[in-house]
Parts: structure tokens; sequence; C-alpha cells
């Protein structure tokens, strides 16, 4: 049924796929209707989200099979790190903020979750886990921008997110990215398989987290104060 490890993985999460299609925030962007509070949230979380992502990147690259295979994902940290982060600075200087504060922005729930999921593989798996656990952001986000990019945005400050996950560098990093994928399941015995799309299914699960929790502004239960004071 499948004739490779990328077209397998994609099989697994095609209703997470469908459901981050229709989210709320996703269509918002879209059609334009997304409350500017809620894109905001999302821009902060997500400038918090790429350092973790980065150094993940960086730390899978290490592990890497060749050389070659090391130097795309530098190239992959890099951007997340130089492209996003400048998108990210112009989103938030045109929605009135600057850049301190994104470090005044506490991590979401969903962020820390998240974040530490994709670490704690990459430091305590092989190369084939932490690769599963960071392809779902790049890719999901890859084929997010394809989708919405037929739909475009009325909105200015959308239709410019939407171009910088439709633009032709960041579909061939992806590119890259999956074909490694593919070459390195030709090697995966059936124990590191299963552990591969469990990881890759739970990280796009989070994938689809991460919007929910824009849209709804997700906020610890309890205030910061009220914790230390105890």
């Amino acid at each position: 049924m499948y004739s490779s490890l990328t077209s397998r993985l994609w099989g697994d999460i095609e209703d997470i796929f469908a459901a981050i299609l229709e989210h709320p925030f996703v269509l918002g962007l879209t059609d334009g209707s997304l409350p500017k509070e809620k894109f905001r949230y999302f821009i902060l979380q997500d400038a918090r989200y790429l350092h973790s992502y980065a150094r993940a990147l960086s730390l899978v690259g290490g592990r890497a099979p060749t050389p070659a295979d090391t130097a795309l994902f530098a190239g992959r940290a890099a951007r997340a790190v130089a492209v996003e982060r400048t998108l990210h600075e112009g989103l938030l200087r045109d929605m009135g903020l600057h850049e301190e504060a994104v470090g005044e922005t506490d991590l979401s729930p969903t962020t820390i979750a998240y974040t530490s999921y994709i670490l704690c593989k990459v430091h305590g798996g092989s190369f084939a886990d932490g690769l599963s656990a960071v392809l779902p952001c790049g890719w999901i986000y890859c084929e997010v921008g394809k989708a919405v990019s037929e739909r475009g945005s009325p909105d200015p400050l959308y239709q410019r997110w939407i171009d910088t996950y439709g633009d032709e560098e960041f579909k061939e990093a992806v590119k890259n990215m999956l074909a490694l994928t593919d070459r390195v399941g030709e090697t995966l015995g059936s124990e590191e398989l299963a552990r591969v799309r469990e990881h890759f299914i739970t990280a796009s699960r989070y994938e689809w987290m991460f919007w929910d929790a824009a849209w709804h502004e997700q906020r610890w239960p309890l205030p910061q104060a009220a914790l230390v004071s105890r």
C-alpha cells in the first residue's frame, strides 16, 4: 500500500491534517476574520517555540548519517532562526509590539509540552527518533502553506504569513527533508519503525494543538503569583 516511509507517515495523519485545515484559526487566516489578538498570541508563542525547534534541528543534524545531511539540518535551523524570526519581528511591529515582547511572553502549556516532547526524543532516541519528531513542523506548515496560498487572504498581515510558508525555498527545504526520511526509512527495523510512526503522529497532534491553543489564547489555569507564594 505504501511505497515509502513518508507516504506511510502522511497516511497516518491525514485526519489530523484535515482537522488543521478546517480549524477556525486557519479558516480565519484565509477569510480575514481571525481576531488580531489571536494572531498576536500565535506569533508570540511561535517565536518562543522556534528557539527550541532550531536547537532540536541542530542536535538531530549532529547525528545525521552524512555531512550533506548535517548541512541540510544546519540550513533548516538557520532558516528557523533568521527567516522566520524576521517574519515575526515584522508582524509584531505592524501589530504595535516590539521584539522584547517575545521574551516577556510566558510559554503556554502547549508550547512547553510540544518543545519538551521534541527535545526529549532528540536527546534520548536515535537519529530516526529525532527526525520523526521534528519532521511534522516543517512538513505540515508547508502543506498548510500550499492550501492557504490557493485561498489567499484579504488581510495583508495574514497574507504575508501565508507567503512565507508558501514560497519555493521553503518547499525545497521540506522536499529535501522528506527525501532523507525515505532514505532512512529503508534502514529501519519493525520496532524502530513503530517508534518513528508514534513520534510523528504525536508531534502532528501537537501541531493541531498549537493552532488550537492560539485560537483559545490558552493560559495556565493558575496565575504564576499564586504558585510562587505557596
